[in-house]
């Protein structure tokens, strides 16, 4: 098919959409940043798109809780319309905030009533805003952005971004079902659940970094890829020369879906 069309969603706050519509674009794809209220006024405009992106930043300033604002506008106002763009084989990907959104609105569990979602995003352990980069460890899963993945250098930045699940037979379930697909790990790629700050910069529980929903087509995860798609962005590029940035396959990832 021809090169698919990314929709760039941004609220006010959102401060990383400019980078993740050019992260997309590298990747081959069609970026189209639209602002929640026209697509409010006018929801079929995510049709003429293949994936919707919720990128980073700080949707109408957090308030209340990271992303709760802007998620549920989603849930009350676009749940049909983004629960049949996901239906239809399109993928959704979520960043730090869109992380976060992802999960308050229902789309990355499928689940209505926000009291029953079986996880959330809540304040880190340290008590504060986190700026680091981060090492990862990929888990084999069907998530569509992290084929052919195993491990990634990424920053992330955040004050919200411990991952909790309901109770620990929650977390067994989701890990079971193969949805905890991406974890904070040490240098040497080890993750576990006992990983220390700051390589679990947060605390998550099982160190989980990202999660997939079940068709592997709908992702969220805290760590920004789009703020590593070249290599002069790594903080020691001229001493580890490297061909591209490590955040960039998961966007390559996403427009080879469709090719």
């Amino acid at each position: 098919m021809a090169q698919p069309r990314v929709l760039v969603l941004r609220a006010p706050g959102t401060n990383c959409d400019r980078e993740t519509a050019y992260a997309f674009e590298q990747a081959g794809a069609v970026p189209v940043s639209l602002h929640v209220a026209a697509l409010l006024d006018q929801p079929d405009q995510v049709d003429d798109c293949q994936i919707f992106c919720l990128p980073g930043g700080f949707s109408y300033g957090d308030d209340v809780a990271a992303g709760r604002v802007l998620a549920n506008q989603l849930r009350l106002r676009l749940a049909d319309t983004l629960h049949r763009f996901r239906d239809q084989g399109k993928l959704v990907l979520g960043i730090c905030n869109g992380f976060q959104v992802l999960i308050k609105s229902g789309l990355l569990f499928d689940i209505d009533d926000p009291a029953q979602q079986p996880a959330t995003l809540t304040w880190n352990d340290s008590g504060r805003f986190e700026d680091r980069w981060v090492h990862l460890a990929a888990t084999p899963s069907d998530c569509v952005f992290l084929r052919g993945v195993e491990r990634l250098y990424l920053p992330i930045a955040h004050a919200e971004g411990k991952f909790v699940a309901r109770d620990f037979d929650t977390l067994g379930h989701l890990d079971s079902a193969g949805q905890l697909v991406l974890r904070y790990s040490d240098e040497h790629g080890n993750s576990d659940g006992g990983l220390a700050y700051p390589a679990n910069p947060n605390g998550s529980m099982a160190a989980v970094a990202g999660v997939a929903d079940a068709s592997g087509r709908v992702f969220g995860l805290m760590p920004h890829p789009e703020r590593f798609i070249d290599p002069t962005q790594h903080p020691r590029w001229t001493r580890e020369p490297r061909e591209t940035g490590d955040g960039l396959q998961l966007f390559h990832n996403a427009v080879a879906h469709f090719a």
